[in-house]
């Protein structure tokens, strides 16, 4: 299986590298290349893992493509994205999966940093907090990233409820963990 991750380069989300740190047959794309590009990447592989902020619209690319200042991906995507296995992690992924009728794994709105926490009514979450719950989903999805959707979703939410009841981050975002297949 061929894999394409696109993950614009964004210190507030390096966290999620490990998740493609062990994919075979990857390339990662988190900047430098055009909207058109991207797409023609889409093309050419099975499954596409999309990291990073973004909104019901689609992924942010925080400036970092060619020519974009808003999103590189979003509806001009959909019809490649369509016939591939997608792992969507950012806000809100769930609406933009939802609404165009995508397969994948994918995130609801997900708390990644403090502010995400207060907006998302867990006022006073500690740094630690969040960083624990980041680097533990991280982790897990990495450590299955390789095998077939339905796999990695049961693995990921068994594992990362084991710390949802002393880490409310954990507990939110585990809560809005998706599959459609």
């Amino acid at each position: 299986m061929q894999i394409l991750v696109i993950h614009p380069e964004d210190k507030s989300t390096s966290f999620l590298k490990p998740i493609y740190a062990n994919v075979n047959s990857v390339t990662i794309v988190s900047g430098g290349v055009t909207k058109s590009q991207v797409k023609e990447l889409i093309t050419q592989n099975d499954r596409i893992i999309m990291l990073g902020h973004g909104s019901p619209q689609g992924l942010f690319s925080v400036g970092k493509f060619v020519g974009i200042n808003g999103f590189i991906i979003d509806s001009t995507m959909v019809d490649v994205l369509k016939d591939k296995e997608c792992i969507s992690i950012w806000c809100n992924a769930d609406r933009f999966m939802d609404n165009h009728k995508l397969n994948g794994f994918y995130s609801g709105m997900f708390i990644s940093e403090v502010g995400e926490a207060v907006y998302c009514g867990l006022p006073n979450t500690l740094q630690e907090t969040v960083t624990t719950s980041n680097n533990y989903f991280a982790e897990l999805l990495g450590e299955v990233i390789n095998e077939p959707l339905d796999a990695i979703y049961k693995y990921v939410k068994k594992n990362y409820e084991l710390i949802t009841e002393i880490n409310l981050v954990a507990n939110y975002n585990c809560n809005r963990l998706y599959l459609a297949d």
